[in-house]
């Protein structure tokens, strides 16, 4: 990245504006974060419409990125990741010791016979990401990938990462009170989940782990007995991670 950061500093040459560089700096991982969320490549007609940059600033900063290794141009035109950004993800799954705790709650969740289980975290102002996902066992399995952004508003690991981020209202009162939230068919129509936080030192919400799939295996019975296991799960990860468990409400 440091390669990256020193191309396109340089439009903070003398006759440039003293922001301009740090802006080139943000729209250039804007267009590696649009390429990150595809699941495809993309033309440059479509980086134009989901970046909101004209072509030739995605152009002048495509030159730089293909030269640093983030960005690579397919034969036919189109454009995608490349081996850079490939190796900051296995750098981040190397040196992130939040994966040798959560993988194995998730797996205990998903052995225990529950739905998928998924950790999330809070991306940015409206987004969460999911870091880390174990599918069920189940052949019929909701649209979760770890790696990919959802939003903050809807669904339950949102609602509960928002709890704990200074929401009001009387959902997140109900979330900081008991410990669980639940969505039916909130993102997703045919989807629901059920989620808790996990703290870290300091009483700080590290995330939510969920359990999600179709919403059609999310009756009264079910979510409870989801509840019974998931909450048992989340206390551990909290106390291997440093936090403490509240005194929630049951």
């Amino acid at each position: 990245m440091a390669k990256l950061t020193t191309r396109l500093a340089a439009t903070n040459a003398p006759g440039h504006e003293p922001g301009e560089g740090v802006a080139a700096v943000e729209r250039a991982l804007s267009i590696v974060a649009v390429l990150a969320e595809a699941d495809r490549p993309l033309t440059l007609a479509e980086l134009a419409v989901r970046t909101g940059f004209y072509k030739s600033t995605i152009l002048r900063l495509l030159g730089s990125l293909i030269g640093a290794g983030y960005v690579t141009r397919l034969a036919e035109g189109s454009y995608d990741l490349g081996l850079a950004a490939f190796r900051l993800g296995l750098a981040f799954a190397r040196k992130n010791a939040l994966s040798h705790h959560v993988m194995p709650a998730l797996q205990e969740l998903v052995d225990r016979g529950t739905e998928s289980a998924s950790f999330h975290v809070r991306q940015d102002d409206d987004h969460r990401i999911c870091l880390f996902r174990v599918n069920s066992r189940h052949e019929t399995l909701d649209r979760v990938e770890a790696g990919r952004s959802y939003p903050l508003l809807r669904g339950a690991a949102g609602h509960i990462i928002l709890a704990y981020n200074g929401a009001t209202g009387a959902r997140y009162d109900a979330i900081r009170a008991h410990g669980f939230e639940v969505s039916l068919g909130e993102r997703d129509p045919n989807c629901a989940a059920v989620a808790a936080p996990v703290f870290g030192p300091g009483g700080v919400l590290i995330g939510g782990i969920s359990l999600s799939g179709p919403r059609e295996r999310f009756g009264k019975a079910e979510i409870a007995k989801m509840k019974r296991v998931l909450g048992p799960v989340a206390e551990r990860l909290t106390n291997a991670l440093g936090g403490a468990w509240p005194p929630f409400q049951r």
